[in-house]
C-alpha cells in the first residue's frame, strides 16, 4: 500500500490544471491531499487515513490563513467566501473525528461534501477547472451506479437507463476535451480516459442487448476506472 505522502507526491508530480488567480491555484494544490484522504477512506487502514486527513487539514489551514481576511479577484466580492472556507474546515474536522473512531466509510461520505463546497465556491465566482468536469461525471456516474438497478425495475427502465448512459457518455467525452494540456499529453491520463470510455461503451452495449444481467454487470464496472483517474488527476 502506498503511504499518503508518496501518493501526494505522485499527484503533485502529475501536474495541476492551470489557474488564473492565486486563490484557485492554492485550492487546486490543496485538492491533491484532499483526494488522497478521499481515496484512503475507501480503504481499511485507519493509520493511513489519519495521516491523509492531517495533510488535507494542513493545506486547507494554509488557504484560510493566507486568504481568510483578504483575497484577490474574483473571490474578493464573494460574501460567502469565508463561510465556505470554514465549512471545509468543519468537514475535515468531522472526518478526522470519524477516522479516529475507525468509521472510515462514514468519513468518506463526510469528505464528499468538501468537494461540493469547493465546487460551489468556484461556481459562484465563475471559475472553472478540470475538477469541475470530473465532478460532473461523478454526479452522473453515481446516479447510474446507485439507482441503476432500481431504474431497470421501473416501466421502460431499460430506456430510461439508456438515456442516463447517454449523458454519461457525453460527460466522459468532456473529460478529454476539457483536460489541461499537461494532462492531455500524459500517457497515463490517456490510458485512464480510454478505460472510462470503455466502461461507458460496455454499459451501452449491454443496454442495447436488452439483457438486464449484462447491464447490472456493466454498471458494477463503471466506478473503478473513474476512481483511478480521480485519485491521480481529479
Amino acid at each position: 500500500m502506498f503511504k499518503p505522502a508518496l501518493i501526494l507526491s505522485l499527484l503533485l508530480a502529475a501536474g495541476l490544471a492551470s489557474a488564473a488567480d492565486p486563490v484557485t491555484e492554492a485550492m487546486q494544490k490543496a485538492y491533491a491531499p484532499y483526494r488522497v484522504a478521499l481515496y484512503k477512506t475507501n480503504g481499511k487502514s485507519q493509520e493511513e487515513c489519519q495521516q491523509a486527513i492531517a495533510q488535507a487539514q494542513e493545506h486547507w489551514n494554509q488557504i484560510t490563513a493566507q486568504f481568510g481576511a483578504s483575497r484577490p479577484a474574483p473571490y474578493d466580492r464573494d460574501p460567502a467566501f469565508a463561510g465556505s472556507l470554514a465549512e471545509v474546515n468543519k468537514v475535515y474536522a468531522k472526518a478526522a473525528e470519524e477516522i479516529g473512531k475507525n468509521q472510515l466509510k462514514e468519513a468518506h461520505e463526510t469528505l464528499e461534501h468538501a468537494r461540493e463546497v469547493m465546487s460551489e465556491m468556484r461556481r459562484r465566482n465563475q471559475v472553472i477547472v478540470f475538477s469541475d468536469h470530473m465532478n460532473a461525471y461523478h454526479a452522473q456516474m453515481e446516479r447510474v451506479v446507485i439507482d441503476g438497478a432500481k431504474t431497470l425495475a421501473e416501466p421502460n427502465g431499460m430506456l430510461q437507463l439508456t438515456a442516463q448512459a447517454g449523458a454519461l457518455e457525453y460527460l466522459a467525452a468532456r473529460l478529454k476535451s476539457e483536460a489541461p494540456a499537461e494532462y492531455a499529453s500524459n500517457e497515463e491520463f490517456s490510458a485512464l480516459s480510454k478505460a472510462i470510455d470503455k466502461s461507458v461503451a460496455d454499459l451501452k452495449a449491454a443496454l442495447f442487448s436488452q439483457d438486464a444481467a449484462k447491464v447490472n454487470e456493466a454498471i458494477g464496472k463503471i466506478k473503478g476506472p473513474y476512481s483511478k483517474m480521480f485519485s491521480k488527476f481529479g
